[in-house]
């Protein structure tokens, strides 16, 4: 990619949102954001369930209420983590400078491969609680759906994160193009390795003009020039 910087080009341009929705990290992020609020959505209103004749809810994983808490901290955190990434998605364009933007870059790398691992345990988690579950403790069959939501969903999190994690490593390998950013740059007037040129002129108003002496004409020169006579006395 002429003229990107990690993924995008040089700082200043207009936002477009239709070139940003259709960004490949933009749309998994979007999609890690909703499947976050089906998971925690889902164990906070039908995660709790009780039996008939008891008063107290307790977790639907197994009444582990490690299992629920782990799920809807996880997706609690994970929704703001997305939007945290999306509004960085949205102000990357106007960073200028490329150190900033590689650090933002693997930032993302490192907190999407976090997120993914996490999810995973999330997933394995709420499945084992879910298969040891007894029967007993929700005759009724409550939340029954809404607990293989979170599973399921906890599941296709762990690609989603995992993609973007990818994405973000890829940015990272384009790095930026040297046409136009460098991180090395030197300005010529410091780099001791450039050679100098002598300068003689006057027209740097930061230096003195040089002086140059005064030379007598010839009288060869005033001979030969038209409209000039000699005369002698």
């Amino acid at each position: 990619m002429e003229g990107m910087a990690y993924g995008a080009g040089k700082a200043g341009g207009a936002f477009d949102p239709q070139m940003f929705v259709r960004q490949p990290h933009s749309v998994l992020r979007m999609v890690s954001w909703v499947f976050s609020i089906v998971i925690f959505g889902s164990i906070a209103n039908e995660g709790y369930v009780n039996r008939p004749d008891e008063v107290e809810e307790y977790c639907i994983f197994n009444r582990n209420h490690n299992a629920c808490n782990y799920g809807v901290t996880m997706g609690t955190l994970a929704f703001l983590c997305c939007l945290a990434f999306l509004a960085l998605d949205v102000y990357f364009p106007q960073i200028s400078s490329v150190k900033d933007r590689k650090k933002a870059v693997l930032a993302d790398v490192g907190v999407s491969a976090f997120w993914s691992f996490m999810w995973f345990v999330g997933f394995c988690l709420l499945t084992n609680q879910w298969q040891v579950s007894k029967p007993e403790d929700n005759p009724l069959k409550e939340g029954a759906d809404a607990a293989r939501a979170s599973i399921t969903f906890s599941f296709f999190s762990i690609f989603t994160w995992a993609a973007q994690s990818v994405l973000a490593f890829q940015r990272y390998r384009i790095g930026a193009d040297s046409a136009l950013f460098s991180q090395d740059y030197t300005d010529p007037s410091q780099d001791p390795s450039l050679p100098y040129s002598s300068y003689t002129g006057g027209d740097d108003l930061g230096s003195p003009p040089t002086a140059i002496p005064y030379q007598q004409p010839s009288s060869e020169a005033f001979e030969g020039t038209p409209g000039y006579q000699s005369q002698d006395y």
